[in-house]
């Protein structure tokens, strides 16, 4: 973990970490246990990610339905990084649980098993919400993010093909960990993160120090797509369209409130990135 410096600390969950054993969030020195990839038999193809493919599969031990997710070829760290925090949040409100961690046993392909959800299509599902509805799932979600968050973690990649909805059911879970990160204080983290609709303004303008509430501005573009039945609500061409979409949100509507330090200090950020030739 870098030494601190002087800036940003969350206003939630600040020091979780730090209050932790050094085992807890040093994920470069975890050693994951790989089990065999043939008790898993495949069934159909889910889809596939930047970092993976995704397959439905059964467990032939005990004929039970399972997410086979197979990752392509990455840097290992970040494959211990996935495994660690889902094994952290194993049992987590609302966060989808990892099953096992298995190796192909010739090409030693690392892949992740999850527990199988009936999913709906959120194009498809977030049209035939209520209001009810609406305010359920959000509230699901919420709580996945309060359990991770109060966990020391950040997710870095809420949207809605994150969120399985299985509606039948009225259940609903957070997955694809990929990206997701241990907070620590003041630390500077990667901004090329979560996709570009449901990016907070501290990854548009490049600002590294952010926490978890980076998380909740992404929530907040799932929930406004809900009501507003827009997807995605911002809808940006760029990183630089998308400070203008959601900067013309913020218009303000007391024109006796002065802006707050930050506000300023947001607005110079982003003017300086895509302006610079109106500084001064």
């Amino acid at each position: 973990m870098p030494g601190p410096v002087a800036g940003s600390k969350s206003r939630v969950y600040a020091d979780v970490n730090t209050l932790k054993s050094r085992e807890y969030w040093d994920y470069e020195a975890h050693v994951p246990n790989w089990n065999n990839q043939e008790d898993y038999q495949l069934v159909r193809k889910l889809g596939r990610g930047k970092y993976s493919e995704v397959f439905e599969a059964i467990n032939i031990t005990n004929n039970e339905k399972v997410v086979v997710k197979i990752l392509k070829p990455v840097k290992k760290k970040k494959i211990k990084r996935e495994i660690k925090i889902l094994e952290n949040l194993r049992g987590g409100t609302n966060i989808i649980r990892l099953v096992d961690t298995v190796k192909d046993p010739v090409s030693r392909t690392p892949a992740l098993v999850f527990e199988c959800i009936n999913n709906t299509d959120f194009k498809e599902l977030y049209q035939k919400l209520t209001d009810y509805d609406i305010r359920f799932y959000m509230y699901e979600l919420l709580k996945a993010l309060d359990y991770c968050h109060s966990m020391g973690i950040m997710h870095r990649d809420v949207k809605p093909h994150n969120v399985m909805i299985d509606h039948q059911l009225r259940k609903l879970r957070l997955i694809d960990w990929g990206l997701a990160e241990f907070y620590h204080p003041s630390q500077e983290y990667n901004v090329r993160v979560a996709s570009r609709y449901f990016k907070g303004p501290e990854l548009l303008v490049d600002y590294q120090m952010y926490d978890y509430s980076l998380d909740m501005w992404s929530l907040g573009c799932m929930l406004a797509s809900m009501i507003f039945q827009k997807e995605p609500f911002f809808h940006g061409q760029d990183n630089y369209d998308q400070v203008h979409s959601t900067h013309t949100l913020n218009t303000h509507t007391h024109t006796h409130t002065a802006p707050t330090h930050t506000t300023i200090k947001l607005h110079t950020e982003i003017m300086t990135k895509f302006h610079p030739d109106k500084q001064g």
